[in-house]
């Protein structure tokens, strides 16, 4: 086994996906999301895609995100909206409410950390 894994799409067949209904706010907006690792351990990386839309989003994980293209704008609630373009990276920690809006169709890479449920 390998310790080393390159974030290579081009074997990984995309999942298809969108927002849950009643958290679009406006736009039709659709994801696709090539996983290059998934653990046990609640550990998930890869690259996502979104098309233009915006929808309310809630995050109970912590994940890294580096934007390879496209734009978008995150808004905190009760904060500042902050435009994300190709370059950019950030970290959304457990507690963010908000909403994501794609302006330009973005792609990003990122890494998933969810909680460890406690036993």
């Amino acid at each position: 086994m390998t310790h080393f894994i390159k974030v290579d799409t081009s074997n990984v067949e995309a999942e298809t996906g969108a927002p849950a209904p009643d958290r679009i706010v406006s736009g039709t907006p659709t994801f696709r999301t090539w996983n290059v690792e998934e653990t046990a351990a609640g550990i998930y990386a890869g690259v996502w895609e979104a098309t233009p839309g915006k929808w309310r989003i809630t995050y109970d994980e912590w994940e890294f995100c580096h934007i390879l293209g496209g734009v978008s704008v995150l808004t905190e609630d009760g904060g500042e909206a902050r435009t994300m373009r190709a370059g950019d990276s950030f970290v959304l920690r457990p507690g963010f409410n908000g909403t994501w809006e794609v302006l330009e169709t973005t792609r990003k890479e990122y890494v998933i950390h969810l909680p460890v449920a406690s036993g």
